[in-house]
């Protein structure tokens, strides 16, 4: 691949992701002109009764219903409510303010994230669209988008803990994907307009149980094997779009106990991200804060000899990560 983890775990904008200039010297913060909610980076901060919308600075998140508690404006409450332009002008205020406020500012490595995303309408989930995963299960290349569906039940976060089904399965498999968050309606979206209807981008994982997937024999009942509760850990970071140039060349991985098991590029994509938003619109009506995960790579378990399937148990800890997008993992339990 060429890709170093190094560069798969920084993030476009990391560092500058402020909406927020301080003024040479110390002199107070300068806002720029207008918030831009595309050129920002996001996460839903987890913590007592209630979620808090987060706002990456640098190596730091700041807790904006904090800082807006205490400039006693409104903010938006999640990734969720940005989206949906709730409360933009206390995020703006709170943005700008920042650098004079104390105690708004929690570090990364403390942080208790949920998932970046957490009331889609719709999460639409893409099987088999990478040319190498085909190949590997033995799977004509389609001649379109594969789609099923999965829940706002399935969706985890970063740092969280997937509770395996083995009452029921034991075949558990991994699938590191790029996100797709869709920011305005859309309906008969053409393809050249499609990205223009995009929120932000996210790490994600389709956790599958393949024998649940797979228990009729060759039928594939994805929603089945694919929809157990936190089967759909997503984030840490929703990046706004204005983030990631070209969608198309993402370098994405996925480890196992520290063992790289999937390594590859979205440049694999059969179906890119536009034409799988265009086409997913000519049948319903695209909303903000869908959810679109994008397929996954080869390297997944279901695709070995069937002699070198070692599947995933409780204890084994996965970590997945998208160029620019950050690292999200869990823990199996």
């Amino acid at each position: 691949m060429g890709t170093t983890r190094r560069a798969l775990l920084q993030t476009a904008g990391f560092a500058a992701a402020g909406a927020f200039l301080v003024k040479p010297g110390g002199g107070g913060a300068a806002p720029q002109p207008g918030l831009a909610p595309r050129s920002l980076t996001y996460c839903t901060l987890r913590g007592g009764a209630a979620n808090s919308l987060g706002v990456k600075q640098g190596e730091q998140i700041l807790d904006v219903a904090r800082a807006g508690k205490l400039l006693g404006v409104a903010v938006p409450s999640t990734p969720d409510d940005v989206i949906a332009g709730r409360e933009l002008a206390g995020l703006e205020k709170v943005l700008a303010a920042a650098p004079t406020l104390k105690g708004v500012l929690v570090a990364e490595k403390e942080a208790h994230f949920g998932p970046c995303i957490t009331a889609p309408q719709k999460i639409i989930m893409l099987g088999f669209n990478y040319r190498r995963h085909a190949l590997e299960t033995g799977t004509p290349i389609p001649k379109a988008p594969v789609l099923f569906n999965k829940y706002n039940s399935a969706l985890n976060a970063h740092r969280g803990t997937i509770r395996l089904p083995t009452a029921v399965a034991v075949k558990f498999d991994y699938e590191v994907e790029l996100q797709v968050i869709i920011g305005k309606t859309g309906r008969q979206v053409s393809e050249a307009d499609a990205l223009d209807h995009v929120f932000g981008y996210a790490t994600g994982n389709d956790f599958s149980a393949r024998d649940l997937q797979f228990r009729d024999g060759k039928a594939s009942q994805f929603m089945l094997g694919k929809t157990s509760d936190g089967f759909m850990p997503v984030g840490p970071w929703l990046v706004g779009a204005e983030l990631v140039a070209d969608p198309q060349k993402l370098a994405l991985e996925c480890r196992v106990n520290g063992e790289t098991r999937q390594s590859s590029n979205t440049s694999d994509m059969i179906f890119s991200c536009a034409q799988i938003i265009s086409y997913v619109s000519q049948v319903f009506t695209l909303s903000p804060g869908d959810l679109i995960s994008t397929g996954t790579p080869e390297g997944v378990i279901q695709g070995k000899p069937e002699g070198q399937q070692i599947w995933l148990k409780p204890g084994d800890r996965v970590s997945c990560s998208v160029e620019k997008l950050g690292e999200l993992s869990f823990d199996l339990s």
